[in-house]
């Protein structure tokens, strides 16, 4: 009887552990929930979604690009609310697609950095390639992106 109880305990727990196998946590990693807000940032601008966009962003967030010139390089800024309307006003029938390489994040409490190789494609025709480097904040909210800064540049691409 009692080896019989025994097998009873070890089967239960067999297709206990089975049934977690077969059902997946619901929960996101900080990690993949950054990922997320990145990646809704792009697939709105694909989408010419302003929402989308905009809701990837603190609302005071801050933009910028590294700009490349022969005496050396300068910052240029950009609001993301002018960032928001380029997109949304971007000619019928062109498609903006930032496509991402690979996140590098590290999370630290509410804050977090991403790092993100990218390469750009308008109406699927190489643009030019380069780096993101976002800084987000865990809000009440969700993540939110309060800054980006960007490279950008022909060639060389990372793959």
């Amino acid at each position: 009887m009692e080896e019989f109880k025994s097998m009873k305990k070890v089967g239960l727990l067999v297709l206990f552990l089975t049934s977690l196998a077969c059902f997946p946590a619901v929960a996101q990693t900080a990690e993949q929930e950054l990922e997320a807000v990145i990646r809704s940032l792009f697939d709105g601008m694909r989408q010419k979604n302003a929402t989308m966009v905009a809701d990837a962003f603190y609302t005071e967030g801050l933009m910028q690009t590294v700009q490349q010139k022969p005496e050396g390089a300068t910052v240029g800024s950009n609001a993301v609310a002018d960032f928001v309307n380029r997109i949304t006003n971007t000619p019928e029938g062109t498609t903006l697609d930032e496509r991402i390489v690979s996140y590098h994040i590290r999370v630290d409490g509410a804050m977090a950095s991403a790092w993100t190789p990218y390469r750009f494609y308008v109406n699927d025709t190489f643009s030019h390639c380069g780096v993101n480097s976002f800084q987000l904040v865990k809000m009440a909210s969700g993540w939110k992106i309060v800054y980006i800064i960007d490279t950008r540049r022909k060639e060389p691409c990372e793959e």
